[in-house]
């Protein structure tokens, strides 16, 4: 698990510089490989980092990428392609649901406790914040 705040290089700015201020409101935002990432460095609560092109990577193997902005910070700036939104305020009831319940309000599958999960948010903070709950609650 990793929490991937996109701090420093603020790639969520970034992806919304890509596309015009409204793309958030007009639905996907643009590829990501399109956009310029100066930093690509993430951080994360052990003080490793993912790097840009490794998330790119992880997302492909089906790795589950929550993003834990509030639904207005993504009608806002955009949603970030393959991630599903769970605010950080509901993310711990959401680890903690049904499979099928997860599956209805979230359209995802449930994570099981072993699977890898990049959390995500604007400056770090939540992600790490999120991070915290989910090994609370018995993820690695």
């Amino acid at each position: 698990m990793a929490a991937c705040g996109w701090c420093r290089c603020r790639a969520a700015l970034a992806l919304r510089a890509a596309g015009s201020s409204l793309w958030g409101r007009r639905g996907a935002a643009p590829e990501p490989r399109a956009v310029h990432v100066p930093s690509p460095s993430l951080c994360s609560e052990r003080e490793s980092s993912v790097s840009y092109q490794e998330l790119k990577d992880l997302k492909k193997a089906n790795v589950l990428h929550i993003d834990v902005r509030e639904r207005w910070e993504i009608e806002r700036d955009g949603k970030i392609p393959a991630s599903v939104n769970i605010p950080l305020n509901e993310l711990v009831e959401a680890l903690q649901m049904n499979p099928a319940d997860f599956k209805e309000q979230y359209n995802q599958k449930m994570p099981a406790k072993s699977d890898h999960v990049v959390f995500s948010c604007f400056a770090g903070t939540r992600s790490r914040q999120a991070l915290s709950f989910a090994e609370s609650l018995g993820f690695s």
